[in-house]
């Protein structure tokens, strides 16, 4: 089956790509990057594609060269006769710009979806999008998988807690964080807030009773830690026993490290779908890899086998 797929890797996502190729049975593709002094990059791949499935994995978190290189690889496959070429994308960056929330501004997420079928991807795989409906802005499949598969087996493994209860950060995750909820039979609780600016947490309140629990709050992502370290700030307020946070992309920009290390969180657990800087302190953070179940969704995508037992939530 190996022979029939070739996976390559983006530059920012060579790590990955290296251990989805590894589950899944076969060696990364070497691709070439050159930079020009201006800027500007070219991308070849070093080995042929023709006739075969081909498989580039490359996250598009800023800077937005990632998803250029991305869009350089799809085209650079296309061009070098690959059967079929499937995007696999981590982390699907601009999806929070998924819909016009006030006058004259740009739809961002529809705009990348353009881009990649412009490109000549024939499939897209990605990880918790901060928006389901963005699998609508595709006219090509979409697999949507979710962190949950992994982190809900980590809570029961490995954290063991009496007196759960979930909690989201926003009324947008609430759905997320009740499915949770239904999932380990506990308690939910909400975090209402209101922005005056983006990134910027002006007031908050808890919506629930979190006295003597041990809180979980679950998000999608955690950008600069603002609401997400002030919420469970609220948490122990209101008598929590303990507070830990799950969101699957570690966006972490800005004061993010700092204002998680200060925090009164046992603990951040996030997948590596974003490489975590090396130069950073990672005491309160785990993070949990999610390349087997890229590699498995890969197999079963190959093989023409239903891919429907990886969805838990």
């Amino acid at each position: 089956m190996s022979d029939m797929i070739k996976i390559l890797a983006g530059s920012t996502s060579i790590d990955f790509g290296k251990r989805v190729a590894a589950a899944y049975g076969t060696d990364l593709v070497p691709t070439t990057t050159t930079r020009f002094s201006d800027g500007e990059f070219a991308v070849s791949i070093e080995e042929t594609v023709r006739g075969k499935e081909v498989v580039i994995v490359q996250s598009t978190f800023p800077p937005s060269d990632n998803l250029f290189e991305l869009l350089l690889l799809i085209d650079a496959a296309k061009r070098a006769s690959a059967k079929r070429i499937v995007a696999v994308m981590p982390y699907f960056g601009l999806a929070r710009q998924d819909r016009k929330d006030k006058p004259r501004v740009a739809i961002g997420a529809k705009l990348v979806a353009n881009m990649l079928m412009a490109a000549g991807v024939d499939r897209v795989i990605t990880m918790d999008l901060h928006a389901d409906q963005i699998q609508g802005f595709f006219e090509v499949p979409v697999d949507h998988l979710f962190g949950s598969t992994i982190f809900l087996k980590h809570i029961k493994e490995n954290l063991k807690l009496d007196n759960l209860c979930i909690a989201t950060p926003d009324t947008g995750g609430t759905k997320r964080a009740n499915t949770y909820a239904k999932h380990l039979g506990v308690d939910m609780a909400i975090c209402y807030k209101q922005r005056k600016v983006a990134n910027e947490v002006a007031e908050m309140t808890v919506i629930g009773d979190v006295k003597g629990k041990n809180v979980i709050i679950v998000d999608d992502m955690c950008d600069t830690a603002g609401t997400l370290t002030k919420a469970a700030s609220l948490m122990m307020e209101h008598g929590a026993l303990s507070v830990r946070a799950i969101c699957t992309h570690a966006v972490l920009s800005g004061p993010a490290y700092e204002r998680i290390k200060d925090s009164v969180l046992t603990e951040l657990i996030v997948t590596d779908t974003i490489p975590l800087k090396d130069d950073v302190p990672k005491e309160k953070i785990v993070v949990l890899p999610v390349h087997d179940l890229f590699a498995q969704v890969l197999q079963c995508l190959i093989s023409d086998q239903s891919i429907s037992s990886h969805f838990i939530i």
